[in-house]
């Protein structure tokens, strides 16, 4: 078993280093049925929408976007949701370090009929990566995020890198 993770490690650390752009990245990992929406689009002021965190709890707390709740990935549930907005026709987005597992909760939400989900392309690494904001636990503004792992902390290029 444990010979069949490393292949799997080695794979994945090959596949992500051979992307050159977070474009070449978001196109192998990422299926497009949930729609992007820009960094530039989501930081103008008179964009309004409900913000979903879809990293995990350790990563939330290290930064976060301004006023994102905080929803998980890997206990992720669609009824804690229904909960917190149950009108499906607000304006959702979603996003994690990059973009791959916010569309795995986007499209969750579409599913459970969501009609305005969106996919923050780039995550919170081009959020910071444009200079934006983020915030910590203690909602004090932070330059610190949290990169998941060394595989992917090379698309974070503004900040201070937290393992």
């Amino acid at each position: 078993m444990k010979f069949n993770i490393s292949i799997l490690v080695c794979f994945l650390v090959f596949i992500t280093n051979a992307q050159n752009s977070v474009e070449e990245l978001l196109q192998h990992y990422n299926t497009k049925n949930i729609p992007y929406i820009t960094v530039k689009e989501l930081a103008m002021p008179k964009t309004k929408v409900i913000l979903f965190d879809a990293r995990e709890e350790h990563e939330f707390n290290i930064s976060h976007l301004k006023k994102a709740i905080y929803i998980g990935h890997k206990h992720f549930s669609i009824d804690s949701i229904l909960n917190k907005v149950p009108n499906k026709n607000e304006k959702i987005v979603v996003y994690c370090s990059i973009g791959v597992r916010s569309e795995t909760i986007a499209y969750k939400l579409k599913k459970a009929g969501y009609k305005h989900v969106f996919n923050l392309y780039g995550g919170i690494f081009e959020w910071k990566n444009h200079n934006l904001p983020i915030y910590n636990s203690k909602g004090k503004e932070t330059d610190s995020v949290h990169v998941y792992s060394a595989v992917w902390d090379k698309w974070l290029k503004n900040g201070h890198k937290v393992f």
